[in-house]
Protein backbone atom coordinates (compact mmCIF):
# COMPACT_ATOMS: atom_id res chain seq x y z
CA UNK A 1 0.00 0.00 0.00
CA UNK A 2 1.29 3.21 -0.91
CA UNK A 3 2.80 6.18 1.64
CA UNK A 4 1.69 9.48 2.11
CA UNK A 5 4.60 12.06 3.16
CA UNK A 6 4.22 15.15 5.12
CA UNK A 7 6.65 18.11 5.13
CA UNK A 8 6.60 21.21 7.75
CA UNK A 9 9.46 24.02 6.80
CA UNK A 10 9.57 25.85 10.25
CA UNK A 11 10.39 29.21 9.70
CA UNK A 12 10.74 32.41 11.42
CA UNK A 13 8.24 34.22 9.31
CA UNK A 14 6.87 31.68 7.57
CA UNK A 15 5.73 27.64 7.88
CA UNK A 16 6.16 26.08 4.71
CA UNK A 17 3.27 22.59 5.11
CA UNK A 18 3.17 20.06 1.89
CA UNK A 19 1.56 16.71 1.57
CA UNK A 20 3.09 14.44 -1.25
CA UNK A 21 3.18 10.76 -2.36
CA UNK A 22 6.39 8.05 -2.21
CA UNK A 23 8.04 9.58 -5.39
CA UNK A 24 8.02 13.56 -3.38
CA UNK A 25 5.17 14.96 -5.77
CA UNK A 26 2.95 17.40 -4.00
CA UNK A 27 -0.63 16.23 -3.59
CA UNK A 28 -1.46 19.73 -1.34
CA UNK A 29 0.96 23.02 -0.22
CA UNK A 30 -0.24 25.60 2.28
CA UNK A 31 1.61 28.61 3.26
CA UNK A 32 0.70 29.90 7.23
CA UNK A 33 2.56 32.67 8.98
CA UNK A 34 4.18 32.09 12.09
CA UNK A 35 2.48 33.67 14.64
CA UNK A 36 2.22 32.50 18.16
CA UNK A 37 2.87 28.64 18.49
CA UNK A 38 -0.47 27.99 19.43
CA UNK A 39 -2.04 29.30 16.59
CA UNK A 40 0.27 28.41 14.54
CA UNK A 41 0.89 24.62 15.40
CA UNK A 42 -3.02 24.41 15.25
CA UNK A 43 -2.45 25.75 11.38
CA UNK A 44 -0.75 22.68 11.20
CA UNK A 45 -2.53 20.31 12.29
CA UNK A 46 -5.79 21.19 10.93
CA UNK A 47 -3.41 21.15 7.06
CA UNK A 48 -2.67 17.55 8.03
CA UNK A 49 -6.06 16.51 9.19
CA UNK A 50 -7.11 17.56 5.91
CA UNK A 51 -4.57 16.39 4.18
CA UNK A 52 -3.62 13.05 5.96
CA UNK A 53 -0.15 11.35 5.93
CA UNK A 54 1.93 8.77 7.46
CA UNK A 55 4.62 10.25 8.70
CA UNK A 56 5.79 13.46 9.08
CA UNK A 57 9.30 15.39 8.00
CA UNK A 58 9.82 18.87 10.06
CA UNK A 59 12.88 20.81 9.69
CA UNK A 60 12.89 23.70 12.24
CA UNK A 61 14.21 26.61 13.08
CA UNK A 62 16.14 26.90 15.93
CA UNK A 63 17.71 26.03 18.48
CA UNK A 64 16.09 22.90 18.92
CA UNK A 65 16.35 19.65 21.03
CA UNK A 66 17.30 16.66 18.59
CA UNK A 67 18.56 13.90 20.99
CA UNK A 68 15.57 11.60 21.88
CA UNK A 69 17.54 10.47 24.65
CA UNK A 70 16.71 14.00 26.34
CA UNK A 71 14.05 16.09 28.23
CA UNK A 72 14.48 18.78 25.97
CA UNK A 73 13.54 16.89 22.41
CA UNK A 74 11.18 17.86 20.40
CA UNK A 75 11.24 21.36 21.78
CA UNK A 76 11.88 24.66 20.74
CA UNK A 77 15.04 25.98 22.93
CA UNK A 78 16.56 29.56 23.64
CA UNK A 79 15.12 30.75 20.51
CA UNK A 80 15.63 34.67 19.95
CA UNK A 81 11.82 34.04 18.00
CA UNK A 82 9.12 35.83 21.37
CA UNK A 83 6.84 33.22 22.65
CA UNK A 84 8.66 30.05 21.14
CA UNK A 85 11.28 29.28 23.46
CA UNK A 86 9.97 25.79 25.04
CA UNK A 87 7.65 24.97 22.78
CA UNK A 88 6.87 20.88 22.37
CA UNK A 89 6.76 20.86 19.04
CA UNK A 90 7.26 16.87 18.27
CA UNK A 91 5.08 16.22 21.23
CA UNK A 92 1.66 18.47 20.16
CA UNK A 93 2.35 17.25 16.33
CA UNK A 94 1.83 13.92 17.68
CA UNK A 95 -0.46 14.05 20.20
CA UNK A 96 -3.35 15.33 17.23
CA UNK A 97 -2.14 13.24 14.35
CA UNK A 98 -1.06 10.12 15.46
CA UNK A 99 2.08 9.43 12.96
CA UNK A 100 5.85 9.73 13.39
CA UNK A 101 7.47 13.06 13.22
CA UNK A 102 11.24 13.05 12.36
CA UNK A 103 12.39 16.46 14.00
CA UNK A 104 15.52 17.70 12.97
CA UNK A 105 17.17 21.76 11.45
CA UNK A 106 15.47 23.14 9.18
CA UNK A 107 19.09 23.63 7.39
CA UNK A 108 19.54 19.71 8.24
CA UNK A 109 16.64 18.87 6.17
CA UNK A 110 18.01 21.10 3.46
CA UNK A 111 21.04 19.63 3.13
CA UNK A 112 19.03 16.44 2.90
CA UNK A 113 17.29 17.48 0.32
CA UNK A 114 20.06 18.66 -1.58
CA UNK A 115 21.72 15.24 -0.54
CA UNK A 116 18.89 13.06 -2.02
CA UNK A 117 17.98 14.83 -4.91
CA UNK A 118 19.45 18.07 -5.50
CA UNK A 119 23.21 19.95 -5.83
CA UNK A 120 24.85 17.26 -3.90
CA UNK A 121 23.64 14.40 -4.87
CA UNK A 122 26.82 12.76 -6.78
CA UNK A 123 28.83 13.23 -3.76
CA UNK A 124 29.62 11.85 -0.27
CA UNK A 125 29.67 15.01 1.48
CA UNK A 126 28.19 18.19 1.81
CA UNK A 127 27.09 21.60 3.85
CA UNK A 128 24.32 23.47 2.84
CA UNK A 129 24.03 27.17 4.29
CA UNK A 130 20.48 29.16 4.90
CA UNK A 131 20.71 32.85 4.68
CA UNK A 132 17.34 34.33 5.25
CA UNK A 133 15.47 35.37 8.73
CA UNK A 134 18.17 33.52 10.73
CA UNK A 135 21.47 31.85 9.16
CA UNK A 136 22.27 28.01 9.66
CA UNK A 137 24.22 25.42 8.15
CA UNK A 138 23.95 21.91 8.11
CA UNK A 139 26.78 19.13 6.82
CA UNK A 140 25.87 15.98 5.69
CA UNK A 141 28.41 12.93 5.63
CA UNK A 142 27.80 9.35 3.67
CA UNK A 143 23.99 10.25 4.40
CA UNK A 144 24.23 10.90 8.00
CA UNK A 145 24.27 14.19 9.35
CA UNK A 146 27.46 15.59 11.41
CA UNK A 147 26.52 16.62 15.19
CA UNK A 148 27.01 15.27 18.97
CA UNK A 149 25.43 16.88 21.82
CA UNK A 150 23.28 19.03 19.44
CA UNK A 151 22.93 20.08 16.50
CA UNK A 152 25.33 22.66 14.49
CA UNK A 153 24.93 26.43 14.99
CA UNK A 154 27.39 27.29 12.40
CA UNK A 155 25.44 30.88 11.92
CA UNK A 156 26.89 31.94 15.35
CA UNK A 157 30.39 31.01 14.69
CA UNK A 158 32.81 34.20 15.07
CA UNK A 159 32.97 36.32 12.53
CA UNK A 160 35.61 38.88 10.80
CA UNK A 161 33.77 42.43 9.63
CA UNK A 162 33.97 44.07 6.50
CA UNK A 163 36.65 46.97 6.33
CA UNK A 164 33.69 49.04 5.59
CA UNK A 165 30.77 47.60 7.19
CA UNK A 166 30.28 49.21 10.67
CA UNK A 167 27.02 47.83 11.82
CA UNK A 168 26.62 46.83 15.35
CA UNK A 169 24.61 43.95 14.76
CA UNK A 170 21.05 41.97 14.64
CA UNK A 171 22.00 39.16 16.97
CA UNK A 172 19.94 39.63 20.57
CA UNK A 173 23.57 37.07 21.95
CA UNK A 174 26.30 37.98 19.85
CA UNK A 175 25.52 41.52 18.07
CA UNK A 176 28.20 41.84 15.35
CA UNK A 177 30.76 39.47 16.58
CA UNK A 178 28.57 36.45 14.58
CA UNK A 179 27.59 35.60 10.79
CA UNK A 180 23.83 36.08 11.91
CA UNK A 181 24.23 39.23 13.34
CA UNK A 182 25.76 41.26 10.20
CA UNK A 183 24.51 38.93 7.29
CA UNK A 184 20.29 37.53 8.22
CA UNK A 185 18.18 39.48 5.99
CA UNK A 186 17.01 41.94 8.88
CA UNK A 187 20.44 43.51 8.63
CA UNK A 188 19.61 44.94 5.37
CA UNK A 189 16.69 46.75 6.07
CA UNK A 190 18.73 47.97 9.71
CA UNK A 191 21.09 48.93 7.79
CA UNK A 192 19.49 50.88 5.16
CA UNK A 193 15.95 51.50 6.11
CA UNK A 194 14.73 49.09 2.91
CA UNK A 195 13.86 45.63 3.05
CA UNK A 196 16.07 43.89 0.99
CA UNK A 197 13.90 42.92 -1.86
CA UNK A 198 13.01 46.23 -2.64
CA UNK A 199 17.17 47.39 -2.55
CA UNK A 200 19.19 47.51 -5.55
CA UNK A 201 21.89 44.41 -5.57
CA UNK A 202 24.60 46.99 -6.00
CA UNK A 203 24.10 48.54 -2.98
CA UNK A 204 27.47 48.32 -0.61
CA UNK A 205 25.77 45.71 1.95
CA UNK A 206 25.27 43.35 -0.72
CA UNK A 207 28.52 42.63 -0.99
CA UNK A 208 29.07 42.45 2.80
CA UNK A 209 26.70 39.81 2.61
CA UNK A 210 29.05 38.22 0.24
CA UNK A 211 32.07 38.58 1.79
CA UNK A 212 30.37 36.66 4.98
CA UNK A 213 29.15 33.80 2.96
CA UNK A 214 32.91 33.46 1.78
CA UNK A 215 34.13 33.24 5.39
CA UNK A 216 31.35 30.63 6.44
CA UNK A 217 32.17 28.62 3.26
CA UNK A 218 36.04 29.12 4.07
CA UNK A 219 35.46 28.04 7.51
CA UNK A 220 33.51 24.96 6.80
CA UNK A 221 35.52 23.88 4.04
CA UNK A 222 38.65 23.86 6.28
CA UNK A 223 36.85 22.41 9.40
CA UNK A 224 35.05 19.69 7.10
CA UNK A 225 36.32 19.42 3.72
CA UNK A 226 33.08 18.78 2.02
CA UNK A 227 32.56 18.06 -1.92
CA UNK A 228 29.86 20.69 -1.95
CA UNK A 229 28.98 23.97 -0.13
CA UNK A 230 25.28 25.02 -1.46
CA UNK A 231 23.96 28.27 -0.36
CA UNK A 232 19.65 28.73 -0.31
CA UNK A 233 17.66 31.13 1.69
CA UNK A 234 15.91 34.54 0.53
CA UNK A 235 19.03 37.14 0.97
CA UNK A 236 21.85 35.32 -1.51
CA UNK A 237 20.90 34.35 -5.51
CA UNK A 238 22.83 32.34 -8.07
CA UNK A 239 24.71 35.55 -9.38
CA UNK A 240 25.89 36.14 -5.86
CA UNK A 241 28.04 33.14 -5.84
CA UNK A 242 30.44 35.18 -8.14
CA UNK A 243 31.15 36.86 -5.81
CA UNK A 244 31.31 34.63 -2.68
CA UNK A 245 33.68 32.54 -4.95
CA UNK A 246 36.31 35.45 -5.01
CA UNK A 247 36.07 36.22 -1.58
CA UNK A 248 36.84 32.37 -0.74
CA UNK A 249 39.98 32.07 -3.01
CA UNK A 250 41.49 35.84 -1.32
CA UNK A 251 40.68 33.54 1.95
CA UNK A 252 42.01 30.60 0.86
CA UNK A 253 45.52 32.36 -0.61
CA UNK A 254 46.14 29.45 -2.81
CA UNK A 255 46.72 27.37 0.86
CA UNK A 256 44.65 24.30 0.19
CA UNK A 257 42.96 22.33 -3.08
CA UNK A 258 39.61 22.79 -3.83
CA UNK A 259 37.16 20.71 -6.01
CA UNK A 260 35.61 22.09 -8.79
CA UNK A 261 32.68 23.61 -8.52
CA UNK A 262 32.60 24.06 -4.71
CA UNK A 263 30.67 26.81 -3.96
CA UNK A 264 26.64 26.56 -5.37
CA UNK A 265 23.54 27.88 -4.67
CA UNK A 266 20.75 25.65 -4.16
CA UNK A 267 19.12 23.63 -7.10
CA UNK A 268 15.80 23.73 -6.22
CA UNK A 269 13.63 26.67 -7.05
CA UNK A 270 11.70 29.16 -4.11
CA UNK A 271 14.60 27.18 -1.54
CA UNK A 272 12.17 23.52 -1.84
CA UNK A 273 15.22 22.05 -0.42
CA UNK A 274 13.72 21.48 2.83
CA UNK A 275 10.53 20.08 1.75
CA UNK A 276 12.43 17.16 -0.20
CA UNK A 277 14.36 16.73 2.45
CA UNK A 278 11.35 16.69 4.56
CA UNK A 279 9.62 14.15 2.81
CA UNK A 280 12.74 11.71 2.33
CA UNK A 281 13.15 12.12 6.49
CA UNK A 282 9.57 11.24 7.00
CA UNK A 283 9.71 8.31 4.11
CA UNK A 284 12.39 7.14 6.31
CA UNK A 285 10.49 6.24 9.35
CA UNK A 286 8.15 3.96 7.27
CA UNK A 287 11.12 1.79 6.63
Amino acid sequence: MSKTLGSIEAGGTKFILAAADESYKIIAKKRIPTEDPKTTLAGCIDFFKENPVDAIGLGSFGPIGINKGNKDYGHILSTPKPGWAGTDMVGTLTDALHVPVYFTTDVNASVYGEYIAGSAKDVHSAVYFTIGTGIGGGVIQDGKFIGGYSHLEMGHAPVMMHPDDHYEGFCPFHGNRCFEGVAAGPTIEARTGIPGEKLERDNPVFDYIDYYAAQMAFSAYVNYAPEKIIFGGSVVNDDDMIKVRQYFDKLNNDYVKIPENLIVHSHFADNASATVGDFALAASLLK
